[in-house]
């Protein structure tokens, strides 16, 4: 049986993902894409991975990266995610909502959570490659003791989560 690209597109785009921004430095400047492909792969060492395909327009700098920065978005940062899902020169186009890190790598003004990663494996898969990088440093700002609503993408989508209802017993 041969699934066709549609179909399978089709079937995972009812899978819901959190969204994520990855950012880094290149040769040219800042670097960034929207990723709904994060996730953990080991605690010790801690490390994530993600893709990104080989069409996308931020693929030779992060070949080239050592390091990168994984912001995980919360539900506040919808206008964000979207211009980093459009075309690369607006990504970074508002100075105002960026800046670098001691380290030199960008990092998104108002968000919540991001962590620092080297670059460990870049592993060609299909039409993407997989990355897979150790986690050096973790930012989390939860001024009022808790994490912020995550932003979710689901069946082409960008959504806000809401608490269900608890289940008694």
């Amino acid at each position: 049986m041969t699934v066709s690209a549609a179909s399978y597109r089709a079937a995972l785009r009812r899978h819901a993902a959190g969204v994520a921004i990855i950012t880094l430095t290149s040769d040219t400047g800042p670097v960034g894409f929207t990723a709904t492909s994060l996730a953990s792969v080991s605690l010790d060492p801690p490390l994530v991975c993600f893709n990104i395909t080989h069409t996308s327009s931020s693929i030779a700098a992060l070949r080239k990266a050592s390091s990168v920065v994984v912001h995980i978005l919360g539900e506040h940062q919808l206008d964000l995610a979207r211009r980093f899902s459009r075309s690369a020169e607006h990504r970074f186009s508002e100075p105002e909502s960026w800046s670098l890190l001691d380290t030199g790598e960008p990092v998104l003004t108002g968000t919540p959570t991001w962590l620092r990663a080297s670059v460990n494996q870049l592993i060609p898969v299909g039409d993407s490659t997989l990355v897979i990088a150790q986690v050096d440093h973790i930012h989390c700002d939860d001024r009022d003791g808790t994490s912020p609503a995550p932003l979710v993408y689901h069946d082409g989508t960008f959504l806000a989560t809401s608490p269900l209802p608890a289940v008694s017993s």
